[in-house]
């Protein structure tokens, strides 16, 4: 068998597997968080969400609103340096985005099946 036959038959049973993987593949929601950032917002993401009432405060008076701290907790970046490690149950993260030329850092104790974001600053 030549070479160019055998590449066309790798191709032609290649290009037919990731038709298949396709197909079965497009219904699932898979995704790659890998990254320490990703995974921790993922998990963060996951759990029924608590304000706390210096955040309440903040909501009321339209100083940021829901939707600023969805975008964070999607897109924000962890500050790993900044995180209470010593905590057993609940652990406490920092999470920074810029949003319209702004930083906003939140702050959020990620427990077991909640997450209370404790307070908002602005930079």
């Amino acid at each position: 068998m030549k070479l160019i036959h055998r590449i066309g038959y790798y191709l032609g049973g290649f290009s037919i597997g990731l038709i298949f993987l396709a197909f079965f593949l497009s219904g699932k929601k898979a995704s790659c968080s890998y990254g320490l950032d990703a995974r921790v917002l993922k998990n963060i993401s996951t759990k029924q969400l608590v304000y706390s009432q210096n955040v309440l405060e903040l909501l009321k008076n339209r100083s940021i609103d829901t939707f600023t701290i969805s975008e964070i907790l999607k897109f924000g970046d962890v500050d790993f340096s900044k995180v209470d490690r010593d905590l057993d149950f609940c652990k406490l993260y920092i999470i920074e985005h810029e949003i319209d030329e702004k930083d906003i850092a939140l702050t959020v104790e990620n427990c077991e099946t909640i997450a209370t974001i404790m307070s908002v600053s602005f930079e």
